[in-house]
């Protein structure tokens, strides 16, 4: 989708394709006699200039497989209800010059709500060096900010960093966000080699949306240009720049990038980021266990005209006997 200026860009439509994939939960002997309770956190978003709808639990649609799911409870991510844990991942990889863009992630910080904590991380060497962890002291997080160090190390990956992140965050009632800022381009020398000619899709990125899925993370991502003969590549670069937009797809997330370049400024993608934010939902519904626990996918919908929800394309759902304790 295109903003009203037409220079940026959400995957939110594209979710919401994925999450169409049948479920297999018919097939491994589930009923849903024996449903468990499955929570998720959508985005509600509207066309520019459009007014958000009043959205009632009959409102939503929520499918696994053929088989339309009971919603337990839809209610806005506000209140007593609004706790949030966003983590700001920036590559260290990423170009010193986004320092220019460092006042631009200052602001935002500032403008979150008291309800929101705030970490802040470098992607470095597949492991995220917490620099502040999730505070609701906001002047605290956006300090913690510091430039790019331009090198990746020895052993980089955004998305194993990623990984190794979501797998040591420690698990609460609150919505759990991450907003990634690199290029998306794998360091390692694990997967596609600097000279790869043709797009190239890192499987590290399915297992960190699992790994997202399975906790229940959103991520988004933000493009900004790396330093190194990796990015010179075409391929390299477009390659990333699509990890990028898969990851955040198959979360429920948004990804914003205007071409390869550098971007002027953040702020237009932070403000669109914000507005992600402040119109998410919690959702509750009946899912039927397989056998054993895992991820099903799942499909959300709703018949409000011009509406558009956006959530993870799968849950985790205990098994069967987890369900039956």
């Amino acid at each position: 989708m295109k903003s009203a200026k037409g220079y940026l860009f959400s995957y939110t439509a594209l979710a919401a394709m994925l999450a169409a994939i049948p479920s297999a939960y018919a097939a491994a002997g589930a009923s849903m006699d024996d449903a468990v309770q499955v929570t998720a956190t959508v985005s509600a978003s509207v066309d520019e200039g459009k007014r958000m709808p009043s959205i009632s639990p009959e409102d939503v649609i929520v499918r696994q497989g053929k088989e339309r799911l009971h919603v337990r409870e839809w209610v806005p991510a506000q209140g007593n209800r609004a706790g949030l844990e966003l983590f700001l991942l920036i590559d260290d990889a990423s170009d010193t010059r986004l320092g220019s863009h460092l006042a631009d992630l200052k602001d935002f910080i500032h403008r979150q709500p008291s309800s929101t904590a705030i970490g802040v991380g470098y992607m470095r060497n597949a492991h995220v060096q917490v620099v502040q962890e999730p505070t609701l002291d906001h002047a605290r997080a956006a300090a913690a900010l510091r430039l790019p160090m331009g090198s990746s190390g020895a052993y980089g990956s955004p998305w194993l960093s990623t990984s190794d992140l979501m797998r040591r965050w420690p698990v609460s009632d609150n919505r759990r966000e991450i907003v990634m800022i690199t290029d998306g381009i794998d360091r390692s020398g694990r997967n596609a080699a600097p000279g790869w000619r043709g797009l190239h899709l890192n499987p590290d990125v399915d297992a960190a949306s699992s790994i997202a899925q399975r906790t229940g993370t959103i991520v988004h991502t933000i493009y900004t240009p790396g330093r190194g003969r990796w990015h010179r590549n075409y391929w390299t670069a477009m390659s990333g720049q699509s990890d990028m937009t898969r990851l955040s797809a198959k979360t429920g997330g948004e990804s914003y990038y205007l071409g390869l370049g550098n971007p002027v400024s953040l702020s237009p993608y932070l403000d669109r980021l914000e507005k992600v934010l402040n119109n998410q939902y919690l959702l509750s519904f009946d899912a039927a266990p397989a056998k054993k626990p895992g991820l099903q996918s799942v499909s959300l919908n709703t018949e409000i005209a011009g509406l558009r929800l956006a959530a993870a394309d799968a849950v985790w759902v205990p098994g069967q006997e987890q369900a039956s304790n």
